[in-house]
């Protein structure tokens, strides 16, 4: 059974990343979508709020899906999960420049990594969480960029954190 690691942020879980995982599944046997808890970003949902929201909308595919989280180095990562497959998505020139080298640290600290990149489609191509999560906190219309459940996790979180922003 051949198992891939789909890493990632996903704070929110986007259009983008669902379509990745939907086609890694055709790949591969089992697919891990590694929800990381990244110290240098600034998260709007917590770990267990993503979680939550990935197996809600991933749930259809089955039990070939699995949602869990880590902290540390990737490679530890997959080891413990007994992986050597890292699924990434490439959007643009500058995500394969900075996934190239991600790929590069990885299978010089694990000589068995490999990684596989999977590029956009063209209406995601644009998509980012990051850019999600600002047009969400500006009251913008998320609609197209994620699915319908996230989109009203992000209008709340919004609410929450005093809806629109002013900008200066």
């Amino acid at each position: 059974m051949t198992t891939a690691v789909f890493p990632g942020s996903f704070d929110p879980l986007t259009n983008g990343h669902v379509d990745i995982i939907e086609r890694s599944v055709r790949l591969f046997d089992r697919v891990i979508v590694a929800v990381v808890s990244n110290p240098e970003k600034n998260p709007l949902f917590s770990i267990p709020e993503r979680e939550a929201m990935i197996r809600s909308e991933l749930k259809r595919l089955g039990k070939r899906v699995e949602v869990r989280s880590f902290s540390g180095l990737l490679v530890e990562f997959l080891k413990q999960t007994r992986s050597s497959i890292v699924i990434r998505g490439l959007r643009a020139i500058s995500d394969y420049d900075y996934e190239t080298q991600m790929a590069l640290v990885n299978k010089s600290l694990w000589d068995q990594v490999e990684t596989v990149f999977l590029v956009a489609r063209e209406e995601n191509s644009y998509i980012s969480s990051s850019l999600v999560k600002q047009v969400a906190l500006y009251g913008g219309d998320v609609a197209s960029f994620v699915p319908p459940h996230i989109g009203k996790a992000l209008r709340k979180k919004a609410k929450e954190r005093g809806g629109r922003r002013k900008q200066s």
